[in-house]
């Protein structure tokens, strides 16, 4: 007759225990890998910085009013509009280097199309170039002279623009056609070929 092996109630609770690590390093990776996908799914672009606040506004929506001013004068939403004309707008911050990194872009869009459509920077951010101190008119200024910015752009001290037109990040470019309808939506840099190829689009 064969003999049964007895465990030890010493060993019972070590296999216990490593049973229950396993289990609870198991879970753990699961957790983790979920929070990645997430993460991953719902990450702003790298090309974007990331926005406090986002407005919601979608495509096809008519494009909310708002009247700025900007360094080359007033500009007042519902007039353009009056011109039959697009209007390309960007939300920028003066720190956000994806902001810093788009103004060559824009600047040779405003170039080409400056005729055709009417180009508007609006400040989206309270904190100024330094990443420090607050927003002002004056930090809008040094920004358009440190980086040779042509096109126009405003400062708007209670973040109205942004509050109305904001995406999940800087810069937040928005193309309104004609109609006076968001035609485009994009957040973080977008190249001279897609900008130009929605433009166009905007104006048939």
């Amino acid at each position: 007759m064969s003999k049964r092996s007895i465990i030890a109630p010493a060993e019972v609770n070590r296999r216990a225990q490593r049973n229950r690590l396993f289990l609870y390093l198991t879970l753990g990776l699961v957790i983790l890998i979920i929070i990645a996908v997430v993460a991953f799914y719902s990450r702003v672009p790298e090309s974007a910085t990331s926005a406090p606040i986002q407005s919601g506004i979608k495509v096809g929506q008519v494009a909310p009013e708002f009247t700025v001013a900007t360094t080359d004068g007033p500009f007042d939403l519902k007039t353009a509009e009056g011109t039959g004309k697009p209007v390309l707008l960007e939300i920028f911050a003066t720190w956000c280097p994806h902001c810093q990194h788009e103004v060559p872009t824009i600047d040779a869009l405003y170039k080409k199309y400056g005729s055709q459509v009417d180009f508007v920077g609006v400040s989206g951010s309270p904190t100024g170039m330094d990443g420090q101190s607050q927003s002002s008119q004056l930090d809008v200024v040094n920004f358009q002279k440190t980086f040779g910015v042509t096109y126009p752009i405003a400062y708007d001290p209670q973040l109205d623009v942004a509050g109305k037109y904001m995406l999940d990040g800087y810069p937040s470019i928005i193309l309104i056609d004609k109609s006076g309808k968001v035609a485009w939506l994009a957040s973080g840099e977008v190249s001279d070929k897609t900008l130009k190829t929605e433009i166009n689009k905007a104006l048939k």
